[in-house]
C-alpha cells in the first residue's frame, strides 16, 4: 500500500507523511518524525483529508494504523470513517467499522444510521438497508424521517415497488407529508422496476404533478451534523445530482428536484416524449432548465438516436449566453458515439476539438469515461478514441485501468504493426496499471 501511496503522491509530499504507512523507529523522536498521526484528533484529519482526495479505499489503512498505535477511535472517528465509505460506495468497510464502533462499546445513533442505509442504497442492496432498519428498532433507536426517506430511496433503488409503497403507507399513517425527496423515490422506484411497466412515463408525469403541492417550509431542518461532515441531502438520498450539488453557475436549482429526478429516469428509459412532456411542464410553470435538465435533456435525444436534436439543445444552450460547463460538451461526445454512426462519430470528434478550442480540458474521469466509449468502436478510423487518448496525454492524464485495456484491445485488432509508437506507449501504460492495482502483467 505504501508503494501506491506513494504512486499517486510522490515521495516528497506532505501528503504522503500523513497517508504512508506506519514506520517504526527505535527511539521515540524518531518515532514521532516519521509516523503520520499521534493522537485522536490527528487521526480523524487525515480521515477527512482521505475521504475529501475520494482515496476511500484507503480508510481501512488509516484504521489499522490507528489500532497498531493504541489510539483509541471516538464517535467522531466513527461517524466520519463511514460518512468515507458512504461516499465510495463502500459497503463491506461500512459494515467492518460499524462492527468496530459496537465492539468499542460504542452504540450507532440515529444518524449514522442513516448514513448506513444510505450506503446500501449506493450499492443497491436494498436487503441490508431493511436489516439496518430492523436493527435500530431493535436496538430501541428512533428513526426520524432522513431515515424513512434513505430507506424510501434505497429500496427505489432496487426498484422494489412493494416495499417503497410500505414505507410510504407507514409515513402518511404516522401523520407525516410526503416531501420532494419521497416523491424522487417513487420515479426511481418506477424506472428501476423489473420489468418495466407500461404506465411508467405516465406515473413519473403524474409523481410530478403531485410534487408541485409540497412546499420546502413544511420540511424539518437538516440535520447539523451531516452539514458539518460535508453531506448533502442529495448525495444522503442517492439522487442523480449529488455529484452536481455544490456546482455553481445555475448547474443545480434546487426547488428542481423532482424535475431533476423525472428528467433523468426519461434519459435512462429513452422516452422522448415523456421528456419533451416534461419540458412543455416546466415552461408552464415559469421555470428555466438548468444545466442538469439540458444535460438529460441531451442525454434523452441522443440515446434515442436522435443527433439532429441532441445537437440543437446543445447549441440553443451555448448562445444563451448562460455559464456553460464542461458537461455539456461531453455529454454530447458520449451520446453521439452512441451506434457509432459515421455522422455521430464525426460529430463527437468536432466537439472534441471545439470544447479544446474553448480551453476546456478533460478531467481524469471525464477523460477515461468518453475513452472507454469511443474504444468499442469496431469499425472506421479510430480517430475518436485516439484523439481523446491523445488530449489525455498533453496533459499527462492516465485513464483508468478499464478504459486503457479497452482502448489497448481495440488497437490490438486492427492492423497495427507491433512497434508502432502509440501501441507501444499504451502497451507500457497497460501493464503498469494492471502491476499497479494487482491484476498482474498482461498475458503475452
Amino acid at each position: 500500500m505504501k508503494l501506491l501511496i506513494q504512486s499517486i503522491f510522490g515521495h516528497r509530499s506532505p501528503l504522503l507523511k500523513r497517508l504512508g504507512r506506519r514506520y517504526y523507529a527505535a527511539s521515540t523522536e524518531e518515532y514521532a518524525k516519521r509516523n503520520y498521526a499521534n493522537n485522536v484528533s490527528e487521526y480523524n484529519t487525515v480521515v477527512g483529508s482521505v475521504t475529501a482526495q475520494r482515496r476511500h479505499y484507503l480508510l481501512r489503512e488509516v484504521y489499522d494504523d490507528m489500532v497498531l498505535d493504541g489510539v483509541q477511535p471516538s464517535r467522531d472517528t466513527f461517524h466520519s470513517l463511514i460518512v468515507g465509505t458512504m461516499k465510495g460506495a463502500r459497503l463491506q468497510d461500512a459494515f467492518f467499522f460499524s462492527d468496530q464502533m459496537k465492539a468499542t462499546g460504542l452504540l450507532p445513533d440515529v444518524v449514522l444510521y442513516n448514513f448506513l442505509i444510505s450506503t446500501c442504497a449506493k450499492c443497491n442492496n436494498s436487503d441490508q438497508a431493511v436489516k439496518i432498519f430492523e436493527e435500530m428498532k431493535k436496538n430501541e433507536v428512533k428513526p426520524n424521517g432522513q431515515t424513512y426517506v434513505c430507506l424510501l430511496n434505497a429500496c427505489a433503488a432496487a426498484g422494489r415497488l412493494d416495499r417503497v409503497y410500505a414505507i410510504v403507507r407507514d409515513m402518511t399513517a404516522a401523520g407525516a407529508a410526503l416531501n420532494k425527496f419521497c416523491y424522487a423515490g417513487l420515479i426511481t422506484a418506477h424506472m428501476n422496476k423489473k420489468p418495466l411497466s407500461d404506465d411508467t412515463s405516465k406515473k413519473i408525469i403524474e409523481f410530478v404533478e403531485q410534487s408541485k403541492g409540497w412546499s420546502s417550509a413544511e420540511s424539518s431542518s437538516y440535520n447539523a451534523e451531516n452539514v458539518m461532515m460535508g453531506v448533502s441531502e442529495e448525495e444522503l438520498y442517492n439522487l442523480p445530482t449529488a455529484d452536481y450539488v455544490h456546482r455553481r453557475g445555475g448547474f443545480i436549482v434546487k426547488q428542481l428536484t423532482v424535475y431533476h429526478v423525472a428528467f433523468h429516469a426519461c434519459a435512462e428509459l429513452r422516452n422522448v416524449e415523456a421528456m419533451e412532456t416534461l419540458l412543455e411542464m416546466l415552461k408552464k410553470d415559469g421555470k428555466t432548465p438548468d444545466v442538469f435538465i439540458v444535460l438529460q435533456t441531451m442525454r434523452c435525444y441522443l440515446h434515442s438516436g436522435d443527433i439532429d436534436n441532441g445537437a440543437k439543445t446543445f447549441e440553443e444552450y451555448m448562445n444563451s449566453g448562460r455559464t456553460p460547463a464542461i458537461e455539456l460538451y461531453t455529454t454530447l461526445v458520449e451520446g453521439a458515439m452512441v451506434g457509432y454512426t459515421p455522422k455521430g462519430m464525426q460529430l463527437a470528434q468536432d466537439t472534441l476539438v471545439n470544447m479544446t478550442s474553448r480551453n476546456y480540458f478533460l478531467s481524469p474521469k471525464l477523460g477515461s469515461d468518453l475513452l472507454l466509449v469511443a474504444a468499442g468502436e469496431k469499425t472506421g478510423g479510430y480517430t475518436t478514441a485516439n484523439y481523446i487518448w491523445d488530449l489525455m496525454q498533453a496533459r499527462k492524464i492516465i485513464p483508468s485501468l478499464s478504459s486503457v485495456e479497452a482502448y489497448y484491445n481495440g488497437l490490438k485488432e486492427r492492423e497495427i504493426p507491433g512497434d508502432d509508437p502509440r501501441l507501444l506507449q499504451v502497451s507500457r501504460i497497460y501493464d503498469n496499471l494492471r502491476t499497479r492495482f494487482g491484476g498482474g502483467p498482461r498475458r503475452q
